[in-house]
């Protein structure tokens, strides 16, 4: 329901190449990661607190969030969730994706 209801919310806010990955098993921190991307400051700030309002509203759920005044990375933590909305030339910089994908899925 969470991990439907995130996807659902960037998906219909225009976030780009959103991929999910599975940290069940793996990691304390959360079941799943979500990675996405926005096309501009503007635009990462709006697609996340638009995510963060739905989250409060629909489920009740209180997100922590960081960095969405600069809004070249905003990390949004809902507890099972970790969702990360990037700039395209961030998103690319730090490589997020990499660091948790399993091996044998690169």
């Amino acid at each position: 329901m969470l991990l439907n209801c995130i996807i659902k919310s960037l998906s219909e806010n225009k976030a780009e190449d959103i991929t999910t990955i599975d940290l069940r098993g793996r990691t304390s921190i959360g079941d799943y990661m979500v990675v996405a991307s926005g096309r501009s400051t503007r635009q990462v700030s709006s697609i996340s607190q638009k995510l963060v309002d739905i989250l409060k509203t629909e489920l009740g759920r209180i997100s922590k969030v960081e960095g969405k005044d600069a809004g070249d990375w905003v990390l949004i933590d809902t507890g099972d969730v970790i969702v990360h909305v990037f700039r395209p030339e961030v998103r690319e910089f730090y490589q997020v994706e990499k660091m948790w994908t399993p091996m044998d899925q690169k």
